[in-house]
């Protein structure tokens, strides 16, 4: 078995390319099959030399050396850390299910209550491995018992000082197969279904942190602008100056007067791109205008999926229609902010057919952003699910990994806010409705 040199694992607990693509530790498989040989030396040690059993011990022992052999060669030729691809783990595993029903040939077969042992590489593969692999391991499980159940050995034992042959009635033989096959097929459906659950959401935080890592690495490289604007301006306000002297002083004839021209066109230039720098926003939460009305916070989260044919409509008023009470309240333009907005928004203008509506209003307990869109709505078998990831949510979506609602509602789950899914009138066709809501103490 080729198996692949360690990579290390992302500084910032985001899984790399490799690990997603080789996603079983060989260490882990490895301590596995330590236990496994372990257990197996312990009981045919146990059940020949207490029990009384007359196996045939040099074999069986033979057999168990051959995992002893391997795991020896892969821990000497690999390191602890490397990873293995899912054909290669599914290998290691099918190694593991040979040769336990080898072990169980010569120890009277399914007659051997530890037949039940040989779930036990089934129900790893279904944790780890793709459900191809787990499949194909779990047809190989099934024709081991099977095979098993009608051919093996016989299991001598002895009683009363005499041997004899330890056997089962066939039909209750039968039933341990069919048990057993039962259990097979049920702990491998079991165990990779939540198994793959829990991959789903790994995957699916993982794309939400590269989101805000994105985000935020925006969010730095506009404050490094703002910086860099500001240190420059004032040697640019020199060259200015001087430029504007040795206009003054070199005749309009001269040779050099188109050249001085050009310097102050240039450097006027200069200063209007330091201007647009400095006016970068900037989410980073501790720059003088980090935090900003409601309606300004909306409006730039939307701007960079802003459609011509979609028209953004911002109300400031409750649900009777009433203009809200106090202030508007001033909201952090953070990374996490601005992303989940961004999304939800985004959202909603690529369902809109015309427009797109967002009310806010607020009182002394809460804020709330209601975004409505006249596009086709959400799927009403769809709306208990929605902010899981992994979900096409909205009628007629192709092409898209549904993780747009679950990395904003995850986002903004951080800075305190819950969100909700329906459809204007009840159903798809009228329009989606998405309410954000915080705690007006959490915005403080």
């Amino acid at each position: 078995m080729s198996l692949p040199s360690a990579a290390p694992a992302s500084p910032d607990g985001i899984l790399t390319p490799y690990e997603l693509t080789h996603p079983v530790r060989l260490h882990t498989l490895v301590l596995l099959r330590w236990v496994a040989v372990i257990g197996q030396g312990g009981t045919l040690l146990a059940t020949h030399l207490w029990l009384g059993f007359d196996l045939p011990m040099a074999l069986a022992l033979g057999i168990v050396g051959l995992s002893v052999l391997l795991n020896l060669s892969v821990s000497l030729r690999r390191p602890s850390t490397a990873r293995l691809t899912d054909r290669e783990a599914a290998l290691f595993l099918g190694f593991d299910i040979l040769q336990l029903s080898v072990l169980l040939f010569i120890t009277g077969g399914l007659t051997n209550p530890f037949s039940l042992l040989i779930l036990a590489p089934v129900t790893v593969a279904a944790t780890i491995l793709s459900a191809r692999s787990t499949i194909g391991l779990c047809v190989f499980s099934l024709a081991c018992l099977s095979l098993l159940a009608f051919f093996h050995l016989p299991l001598p034992s002895a009683i009363g000082g005499s041997q004899t042959l330890f056997d089962l009635p066939p039909t209750y033989v039968l039933g341990i197969w069919a048990g057993l096959w039962i259990s097979t097929i049920f702990m491998a459906t079991f165990g990779w279904l939540v198994a793959e659950e829990a991959r789903r959401m790994r995957d699916a935080l993982a794309a939400t942190q590269m989101a805000l890592a994105r985000e935020q690495r925006v969010s730095a490289l506009g404050g490094l602008a703002a910086a860099a604007a500001h240190e420059l301006g004032s040697p640019l306000s020199t060259i200015a100056v001087i430029a504007k002297e040795l206009a003054r002083e070199v005749p309009t004839d001269s040779e050099i007067a188109e050249d001085v021209r050009l310097l102050q066109s240039e450097t006027e230039r200069c200063r209007l791109i330091l201007a647009r720098l400095a006016n970068q926003p900037d989410t980073s939460g501790h720059a003088p205008f980090a935090r900003q009305p409601l309606s300004a916070v909306i409006e730039e989260a939307a701007a960079p999926y802003a459609r011509d044919a979609i028209d953004l409509l911002i109300e400031r008023a409750d649900a009777e229609g009433n203009p809200p009470v106090g202030e508007e309240p001033m909201l952090p333009r953070t990374p996490e902010v601005m992303h989940g907005l961004g999304n939800l928004l985004q959202n909603a203008t690529q369902f809109a057919r015309s427009t797109v509506e967002v009310r806010i209003c607020w009182d002394e307990t809460s804020v709330l952003v209601e975004i409505h869109d006249d596009g086709p709505g959400f799927p009403p078998a769809m709306l208990p699910s929605l902010g899981e990831p992994f979900l096409s949510s909205r009628a007629g979506e192709q092409g898209h990994m549904g993780l747009g609602i679950f990395i904003a509602q995850t986002l903004l789950g951080r800075t305190g806010a819950t969100l909700g899914f329906t459809n204007l009138a009840g159903e798809a066709g009228s329009g989606a409705l998405i309410t954000v809501r915080w705690a007006a103490a959490s915005l403080r």
